[in-house]
């Protein structure tokens, strides 16, 4: 080749030289570039492209949606083959993939050759590697590639470092706080010691006195559990004892609110329906009335208090219904004839007691009377 350019330079003739030189060039770029392995190169013949990887992404498309009617197992006609039809879409697929990484490497070239050119006009060759504190090795583009890692690698360092001092101190404040809760609580246990043995001390004191052997109840059992008399007496004492700090759960709370405000509810109608007369007044009906839409307003609150219990409650078998102004009036309608009756019998009972209270109290003047009668009798016939 050298050989035969001479031979044309000496001759003069400069054309065919260059054409020649042109052609040699595009010869060392051709022989140069990546080849393509026996497989792909079986992906192309498959799907009937060139072997050179010349072709558009249309074409390849439109050669695998031209196989995919031949052979798609789904398409209905008698060329259809599902084995060949995997084989096409795995040729489709490794032919796309060679066609994205080829222009990939073909864009970082052409970036690098721009970057090259841009280097060369903006800066000398000696002050290129001025920048980037001197890191990196190759083009301006890749040592700028390089220090950016090495700039990432330094925060991701100093982050760690941080968290690392951070862990530490907090860590020391703990360790701090930890202390003074022990001596704390070392000193609350010093002075309970303390308190329980003057307390002991004060009690040896009062029995060697003997001011506990005239107490009342001396000799008797502790009537303790009244209520319940087969309770263990461990766990009422542990109960009262969270009942009385205010240690109960929020459902137990809100039931006995719904359970009093019911009871409440229900005195007022049943009082108010027991003094209503047998024909009912106008002024009567009135109070009832007004006694009926204050209680109506406080079953709405007492059903968003419902609502809530019926949230926190822990088994769905505990969970309330909502309350009926009807039928709690027809439950008062009811009972205010047993209240009635009871109103009368107290009534009659007060009116008995009352006439055994005057009778004993006309008895007693009258014994009174006849002493006085028998010693101003004596007194006279003394005299």
């Amino acid at each position: 080749m050298s050989f035969t350019l001479r031979l044309l330079v000496s001759c003069g003739d400069c054309y065919h030289g260059r054409l020649l030189l042109i052609w040699s060039q595009s010869v060392r770029s051709l022989s140069s570039g990546p080849r393509i392995s026996r497989s792909l190169r079986e992906s192309y013949r498959l799907l009937q492209l060139p072997d050179e990887g010349s072709s558009s992404p249309v074409q390849v498309k439109e050669a695998y949606l031209r196989l995919a009617k031949l052979y798609h197992p789904d398409s209905g006609v008698p060329t259809a083959d599902a084995v060949l039809f995997a084989r096409v879409e795995e040729a489709y697929r490794a032919v796309l993939a060679h066609q994205s990484k080829v222009k990939q490497l073909s864009g970082e070239k052409e970036a690098e050759a721009e970057d090259e050119d841009k280097s060369r006009g903006a800066a000398l060759q000696h002050r290129h590697y001025l920048s980037y504190e001197g890191v990196g090795t190759g083009t301006p583009s890749q040592r700028e590639r390089q220090y950016r890692q090495i700039r990432v690698d330094r925060a991701s360092e100093q982050v760690l470092n941080y968290r690392q001092q951070e862990h530490e101190r907090a860590a020391a404040g703990e360790g701090a706080l930890v202390e003074r809760d022990m001596r704390q609580r070392s000193r609350k246990i010093k002075i309970t010691q303390a308190v329980e043995r003057l307390v002991e001390d004060l009690i040896q004191e009062s029995m060697a006195r003997g001011d506990f052997r005239n107490l009342s109840g001396a000799g008797k059992p502790l009537n303790k559990f009244e209520h319940n008399p087969h309770a263990d007496p461990m766990t009422h004492n542990l109960n009262r004892i969270l009942v009385d700090n205010g240690y109960q759960p929020p459902w137990v709370v809100t039931q006995r609110d719904i359970r009093e405000a019911t009871a409440q509810i229900r005195n007022r109608l049943l009082d108010g329906q027991a003094r209503l007369s047998d024909p009912v007044t106008p002024r009567e009906s009135r109070e009832w009335e007004e006694l009926c839409a204050s209680v109506e307003e406080e079953l709405v609150k007492l059903n968003k208090l419902v609502d809530n219990y019926n949230l926190i409650v822990p088994m769905l078998s505990m969970q309330m219904v909502h309350f009926s102004l009807s039928r709690e009036i027809e439950c008062a309608v009811k009972g205010a004839r047993q209240r009635r009756l009871q109103q009368q019998t107290e009534r009659e009972r007060e009116r008995e007691r009352r006439k055994e209270e005057k009778k004993r109290a006309n008895a007693a003047a009258m014994t009174k009377n006849r002493k006085h009668g028998l010693v101003s009798w004596m007194q006279n016939l003394l005299r």
